[in-house]
This record gives structure tokens, C-alpha cells and sequence, in this order.
């Protein structure tokens, strides 16, 4: 792994601007920057990215499995109690996933390191299946890079086919984003371009336009009924919000699938924990509360999970992440060392969520900033990748994307 400096293409502004990419450049600072880009080798994507990321999916299922059997664990993963036979029933009837984003610490040596699971509404989504291929496509043409040089980038491929095996063709399929939001309407409109290209429907709609009929369906913004919906809404508001009691009954399917509010919360991470401790890329985890009761003795927690803790005492003590179980763009996140606050980033509206703990692993730093792995799932297998850099330690919406290229 290496970070290389490279020259821009001379138009990529121009196509940029053709294409909609009008976040290219955000809050005064660009966004997409291809001034440098992350240079790996086959066999690192293969053996330290690709494999370990279908594998770490295949965990978070099993997670789940265990996650729908336990009101304890529902509990602690704050889903409500009025819907947590919803989530459980999504996951029992075998209801189909689409995609999610694996955020990786990575340093080019060691194993890549699991942060988070962004499974349920994972944005850069275009920045990664779309125009860093174009950007790869373009500086192969130009001889910028040598050829023979690849990407690992089969998310749109890969989204094609999986929303053919989800829907028959023909099938009408709504996606929704927030108005106003380029960002997220770039997730979905690249959604519906994987859609039209299996052979379905695609409308789009915004969020706050979806209504509720008298026969409590729901609504776009013409009054036709929805029979499939892709938000790109999280569950853990949308449990919590004014349609949560009409989802059950609706009819409308549902992408992602209501038991997706397991793995996108942060809560899954202890999980997987206690279920794999020592697999290589995990990182010890566990909720605030137990840490809180095992260093203090009083309400200790499970013996099984003292024991855990017990081992992973040291790593915790020497460098810890702090993080809500629901939070996004980092909010929330406190980074400790030796007793000190390394970064703390504000809370924003997630302060009240309960929170775990979990062992630091320090990103790399190239040229001053640091870089995060988002491995793309689609369907139960890792099928691309994109990485986001910052200057700081949290990676923030600030951050800039960079593109990467493989070269043996």
C-alpha cells in the first residue's frame, strides 16, 4: 500500500459537472481529490481486503442469527420493543440484503481492522462504483499510469445482478433521499441506474414527499402505491418515527430489509466480539455499561464477558475508542490514549444514544492525512472498494476520497 502523486486529469472538472457529481467539491474544500491516489498489490486487495470482508459479512449474519433469539441483546442494541418482531420475522423470512460498507483500518503490513459496518444507508457509493473507474479508464488512456494497472471495482456489475435476483423483472422500485441532499441523491440515482439495467422500474421520490394512504400504503409523490421502496433512511429513525406502526401492514418492500437495524448499529461490534474474539480482523469491543461495571465491580456483567474484558484490559487501557451506538460522519467519537483525549469529536443529535468501547487501532498516515478502507458488500460478498482521507484521526464529512489502482 502506497499513497502515489499523480497529475489530474485536465477536464475531469468538466465531466464531473456533466455527469452530476456536484459535491466534487464541498464546504469551501474539495471532496474528490486525485492529486494522489493509494496504490496496492493483487495480493493485498485479495488476501487483506476482498476475502477478509466476505468473511467478516458472513460473521455479521451469524451475529444476527443469534441477535433475533435474544430480548436482552435487542435491548442493548436499542431497537424498540414494539418492532423488534418486525426485525426478527425480516430476518426469519430470509429477506433479501443489497449492500453495505465496511469501514477498515488498513496500514499496508498487518491485518485490515473492522471500525464499523455501514450496512444500512452507506453513501459514496458513486464516488466508488462510478467515477473512480472513470478516472482509472482516463489516466491508463493519457499513460499516467502504466498499463496492466486495475481497480478492485465490480460494484456496479455486481449490483446489477443483485437486484435481478431480489425483484422479477419488470418489478416498480421507489427509491428515496432526503431533498436538498446531493450526496445522498447520487447514492440512489446510482442505485436506479443498477435497477434499470436488471430490467426493473426505477422512480425516485423524496423522502419527506412519501405519504400514507387511507388504506395505509404508502405513497410517492403522484399517489401511486409503493410496492418497493430503497430509503436511504436509517432504521433507527425510521422505528422511531411517525410511519414505524404502519410498516408491517403496508405491503411495500423493503431495501434494506428491517433486520439491516442490527448490523448498522454499533452495537453489532460487541457482539461479534464475544461470538469471534481473537479473529484477526476485529478489534476488542464491548458496551460502555459492562466496561463501566467490570472496572468497578458492581453489577458486574456476564462472566463470559468479564473474562473478555479481563483480556483485552491492556489494549483498552493504552488506547480505546468511544463511539454511540447509532451516529454518523463520526459524531460522538472519542478517541483515548493513556488517560488522554487523543480526539473527540462533538456529539451533534447522537449524545443520548448508549455507547460501546473499543480498542484503538491508529490509521496510517500518509503525507498528513489518514486513510480508511470502505469495503463494498453486495448481496454477502466484497466486491470493490474506496477510501476516504483526513487530517484528522475521526473521519468526518470533511474528508476527501481518494482514488486507488492495483499495480503488481
Amino acid at each position: 500500500m502506497q499513497k502515489t502523486d499523480l497529475p489530474e486529469r485536465p477536464d475531469w472538472r468538466d465531466e464531473a459537472e456533466r455527469l452530476g457529481f456536484t459535491f466534487a467539491d464541498m464546504h469551501g474544500e474539495p471532496y474528490w481529490d486525485e492529486t494522489s491516489a493509494y496504490r496496492f498489490t493483487l495480493s493485498e486487495v485479495e488476501d487483506r481486503i476482498e476475502d477478509p470482508s466476505t468473511e467478516l459479512h458472513a460473521m455479521c449474519r451469524e451475529a444476527v442469527a443469534q441477535i433475533v433469539t435474544s430480548q436482552e441483546l435487542m435491548e442493548r442494541l436499542a431497537i424498540p420493543e414494539a418492532h423488534r418482531d418486525l426485525v426478527a420475522e425480516s430476518w426469519q423470512r430470509g429477506d433479501p440484503e443489497l449492500y453495505g460498507r465496511f469501514d477498515l483500518a488498513y496500514d499496508g503490513k498487518g491485518d485490515a481492522k473492522l471500525l464499523e459496518y455501514n450496512a444500512d444507508t452507506p453513501t459514496s457509493l458513486y464516488e466508488s462504483a462510478s467515477f473512480q473507474w472513470a478516472w482509472l479508464e482516463g489516466q491508463l488512456e493519457r499513460g499516467v499510469l502504466p498499463e496492466g494497472c486495475d481497480q478492485f471495482n465490480g460494484i456496479h456489475e455486481a449490483l446489477v445482478a443483485r437486484f435481478g435476483e431480489i425483484f422479477e423483472p419488470g418489478t416498480d422500485v421507489h427509491f428515496s433521499a432526503a431533498a436538498g441532499n446531493p450526496e445522498d441523491y447520487s447514492t440512489v440515482e446510482c442505485l436506479g441506474w443498477a435497477a434499470r439495467e436488471a430490467g426493473l422500474g426505477a422512480q425516485y421520490t423524496d423522502l419527506e414527499q412519501i405519504a400514507i394512504s387511507t388504506e395505509a400504503q404508502f405513497l410517492d409523490d403522484e399517489d401511486r402505491v409503493i410496492g418497493a421502496l430503497f430509503k436511504l433512511f436509517p432504521w433507527e429513525d425510521l422505528l422511531r418515527g411517525d410511519y414505524a406502526e404502519y410498516i408491517a401492514g403496508s405491503g411495500c418492500r423493503m431495501i434494506e430489509p428491517p433486520w439491516k437495524a442490527l448490523v448498522s448499529n454499533k452495537g453489532l461490534l460487541p457482539v461479534l466480539w464475544q461470538m469471534f474474539e481473537g479473529h484477526p480482523n476485529l478489534l476488542p469491543a464491548f458496551f460502555e455499561s459492562d466496561v463501566r461495571d467490570a472496572l468497578s465491580g458492581a453489577g458486574a456483567p456476564a462472566p463470559s464477558v468479564a473474562d473478555a474484558f479481563g483480556r483485552a484490559r491492556d489494549l483498552l487501557t493504552h488506547g480505546h475508542v468511544t463511539k454511540p451506538i447509532f451516529s454518523r460522519e463520526g459524531a460522538g467519537v472519542r478517541i483515548m490514549q493513556n488517560g488522554t483525549a487523543l480526539e473527540i469529536s462533538p456529539d451533534g443529535d447522537y449524545g443520548e444514544h448508549p455507547r460501546i468501547v473499543q480498542a484503538y487501532a491508529p490509521l496510517p498516515v500518509f503525507d498528513g492525512f489518514r486513510p480508511v478502507i470502505g469495503a463494498w458488500i453486495v448481496g454477502e460478498t466484497c466486491v470493490g472498494m474506496g477510501l476516504r482521507d483526513d487530517a484528522s484521526r475521526i473521519t468526518r464529512d470533511l474528508s476527501r476520497f481518494k482514488p486507488h489502482y492495483i499495480q503488481d
